[in-house]
């Protein structure tokens, strides 16, 4: 019975933290995360500042979890990505994750695009940038030449295009997303013959 109980209160809790998550990068990204306060987040939650004290002591702190939880899909497809063999099918299935991956964070993304010195401050994209070249480095072949791995490269910074360079470009989002993953994939596919995968 116990157990349960504390499975619930595991659970409520989480919610809570996550509810503050997507309020805070909600206010960050429309009052800028400068202007927002902690109290703020706690009225916009209808919650007081020690029931937020609680989860997070800072804003710093809220953005540093909001990154680490959102970006951890990527950390698990690193993992996942060095246990597999250097396949074409490994290679695109990278690419699939990934695009998933940024998809779904899509909204810090924004945030981290738009508020670049904050960014820098926190040192939030350098670890991201490390979690990139991770990336990178489990698509390109050990062998593969110079254009294969450019084209390996801009596998990845096609999907990051696609966030944030097509935002406002004409087209039905769905459409767009199908159409960078499409890129992304060819350029990895034709890398992979390159490096004279089969």
């Amino acid at each position: 019975m116990g157990g349960t109980m504390d499975g619930t209160r595991q659970r409520r809790r989480g919610d809570t933290r996550r509810r503050i998550q997507d309020v805070a990068l909600e206010l960050f990204a429309e009052h800028g995360y400068e202007k927002t306060s902690l109290r703020e987040i706690a009225e916009h939650l209808e919650v007081t500042k020690a029931a937020l004290y609680y989860h997070f002591k800072t804003k710093e702190e809220i953005l540093v979890s909001i990154f680490e939880d959102l970006t951890q899909p990527i950390e698990d497809l690193i993992e996942w990505g060095r246990q597999q063999p250097h396949t074409l099918e490994t290679k695109q299935e990278i690419v699939r994750r990934y695009a998933d991956t940024l998809a779904q964070a899509a909204p810090l993304f924004r945030f981290m695009h738009e508020n670049q010195a904050t960014v820098r401050e926190l040192r939030i994209g350098d670890s991201f940038k490390e979690r990139i070249r991770s990336l990178r480095d489990i698509i390109i072949d050990p062998d593969a030449d110079m254009a294969d791995q450019v084209r390996c490269v801009s596998a990845l910074f096609t999907l990051h295009a696609g966030m944030f360079l097509m935002q406002d470009m004409e087209g039905d989002p769905e459409e767009k997303n199908k159409a960078v993953l499409e890129v992304a994939t060819d350029l990895v596919t034709q890398a992979h013959r390159g490096a004279g995968g089969s």
